[in-house]
């Protein structure tokens, strides 16, 4: 199945440590102009890929709370009027504490989406007010209990360690916040510093862990986590019981998507291009750009080595007409690294929590160069 990804690059604040593509409006009008240039595109890309069915749908940002619950369905309405999209399909939205309450939520779940995504990132009040957030921890608790309320059955929570003046204190303390909740679903990544941000222009004075300091945070909280009931099934992901992110296995599987929207990439028929960072440009019905081939067998195994199933031998040989062949090499490759790092046997390799924060390292060691 093909997956639809749709990009809402608004924001009401810029995050000082984001460096996603979004833009605060002073003009609301352009939030209407561009749900109805996404419908537009939408129902243009439906007439070249009707005959793919589409199994998930996820709005990314940006903020796509920002939009509001009644564009957000405008849009999804677009996307089953111009795909086939599955009956049991993953509808996810991702939005801020703040922008919520179980109206909002009411509209979307009849609208059809099934899936919240809350970027919350830290439960502790300093913290919040440190990453730029525009919610509270109690924002955070009345927005899960608005969408319980409201009948949706599967929530994401958004967390980041290894955050300025951080200890193994708050970090539980921000764990133990999204199990209180009653989260589905947690994603928690290791902040990291990008070019252009306002933390890299002051990241001297942010008074930040050290890599030794990050992984003992890291490996703290997939312990945390794990006694608190959520399986590790990414480098940065943790589900309860048949909640994983069934969008995001779509990527890390190497399957196909559309994206839809400025800075948004997509990967079908094998070929990869992508929408500029240009959203007056998107408007104003730019193409997407060519961004070459895609799902090589490194490729390919480098995704599946993010996740805990690993690479696996018999999906190998079902992908690749040489996918045996190409898995004993990276097999002999990696059955001499050290077995903290990593599992590999002749039908699986998998790497550890210990192998997850150098995997880079790993598979510049054992993947082959294409």
């Amino acid at each position: 199945m093909l997956s639809v990804y749709i990009h809402i690059p608004f924001c009401k604040s810029k995050c000082p440590y984001c460096d996603f593509y979004s833009a605060c409006p002073k003009d609301e009008s352009i939030l209407e102009q561009y749900t109805e240039a996404i419908c537009a595109r939408l129902m243009s890309c439906g007439e070249r890929y009707a005959h793919r069915d589409v199994g998930t749908v996820y709005f990314g940002g940006g903020t796509p709370s920002v939009l509001g619950a009644e564009w957000l369905c405008r849009v999804l309405s677009a996307v089953k009027a111009a795909f086939s999209v599955h009956p049991n399909a993953e509808v996810t939205v991702e939005c801020n504490p703040a922008d919520v309450d179980r109206a909002f939520f009411e509209t979307l779940r009849n609208g059809g989406v099934n899936r919240i995504s809350m970027g919350m990132q830290s439960a502790n009040e300093d913290e919040l007010r440190l990453l730029g957030r525009r919610h509270t921890a109690e924002d955070a608790e009345k927005a899960m209990r608005a969408a319980r309320e409201a009948g949706i059955d599967n929530v994401s929570v958004d967390l980041m360690l290894a955050l300025p003046n951080s200890n193994f204190e708050k970090l539980k303390n921000s764990i133990d916040f999204c199990a209180k909740l009653g989260a589905d679903h947690v994603s928690a990544y290791i902040l990291k510093i990008e070019p252009g941000t306002p933390f890299s222009k002051m990241a001297d004075t942010l008074c930040l862990p050290d890599e030794d300091g990050a992984a003992d945070q890291y490996l703290f909280m997939v312990e945390r986590l794990r006694a608190l009931g959520y399986a590790q099934y990414e480098i940065s992901n943790f589900t309860r019981p048949d909640k994983e992110s069934r969008h995001n296995l779509q990527y890390w599987r190497c399957g196909e998507y559309l994206g839809v929207g400025p800075a948004a990439h997509s990967f079908v028929d094998g070929k990869r291009f992508f929408f500029p960072r240009d959203l007056k440009g998107f408007l104003d019905g730019n193409e997407p750009q060519a961004d070459g081939e895609g799902g090589a067998f490194s490729e390919f195994a480098m995704l599946a080595l993010r996740l805990t199933e690993g690479l696996k031998r018999e999906v190998c040989t079902e992908r690749f007409h040489d996918g045996g062949a190409l898995y004993d090499t990276v097999f002999a490759k990696a059955k001499k690294l050290p077995k903290p790092l990593i599992t590999a046997d002749s039908e699986k390799i998998s790497l550890t929590a210990e192998g997850f924060l150098v995997s880079n390292m790993i598979l510049a060691e054992i993947l082959p160069e294409e």
